[in-house]
């Protein structure tokens, strides 16, 4: 008997974990934004390495993660349509 469990293929297993990592790392920064505000961090503090990145990196990761996540839905759609038509034959 066959194995009919299908697989991912590898391309949406690494887009996968490139969306994770990126949305992921985002939220941290994100997180460490409001704990270092809360903690009565100033300007000046934020204003020194690391927090220039911190800041930054949501308004990146984010829309990355987005852009990431467009193109892994596009190419399960074609690979699932792929299938179905494969199927049908």
């Amino acid at each position: 008997m066959a194995n009919d469990t299908p697989s991912t293929p590898r391309i949406e297993r690494i887009l996968a974990y490139m969306i994770a990592a990126a949305v992921g790392l985002s939220i941290i920064c994100f997180v460490a934004l409001i704990i270092a505000t809360a903690a009565g961090a100033t300007s000046e503090q934020f204003s020194t390495p690391p927090w220039p990145t911190v800041i930054v990196l949501p308004a990146v990761g984010l829309p990355i993660g987005l852009i990431l996540m467009i193109t892994l839905i596009i190419l399960t759609g074609l690979r699932r349509g792929r299938e179905a038509k494969d199927a049908r034959k």
